[in-house]
Parts: C-alpha cells; sequence; structure tokens
C-alpha cells in the first residue's frame, strides 16, 4: 500500500513532535529528580548536624557529669583517710 508524500511528510512531523515532546519531558522529570536529590541531600545533612549537635551535648554532659563524680570519689576518700589516720 502507497501513501502520497505529503501523508508521509505529516506522519514523520508527528513523529518528530512526539519525539520532542518525550525529550523534553524526559528533561524535566530529570531536572525534577535532581532537584529532589538536592533536597534530600540538604535535609539529610540537616538532620545529621542536628543529630551531631545532641550528641555533642550529651557528651559533654557526660564529661561535666564524670568529673563531678570524680571530685566527688577524691573528696570522699581524702574524707575516709583523714578519719582512718585518727
Amino acid at each position: 500500500m502507497t501513501q502520497p508524500l505529503p501523508l508521509i511528510l505529516d506522519e514523520i512531523e508527528e513523529s518528530i513532535k512526539a519525539a520532542n515532546l518525550a525529550a523534553k519531558n524526559a528533561r524535566d522529570a530529570a531536572d525534577e529528580a535532581r532537584k529532589a536529590g538536592e533536597k534530600a541531600a540538604n535535609e539529610a545533612a540537616r538532620v545529621a548536624a542536628e543529630a551531631i549537635g545532641k550528641v555533642e551535648q550529651t557528651a559533654k554532659n557526660a564529661l561535666r557529669l564524670a568529673e563531678l563524680l570524680n571530685s566527688a570519689i577524691i573528696e570522699a576518700s581524702q574524707g575516709l583517710e583523714r578519719k582512718l589516720t585518727k
């Protein structure tokens, strides 16, 4: 079956338009995926930084408590030593 040349050219033109639209949609989807990836990475970095801050504060608190406990133990042992040497 033979088609007239103008019909064939119209079909080719429609195929090109469809291919261009598909390529544009693919570029748009890739751009949206990139933006979503960047947003997710930024959010993950923010959450990680927040968690690190909490861990640092907990470590500082634990160190302070250890120092207080050490001081209390030293005072208690010195008091006990004084009582034992009387």
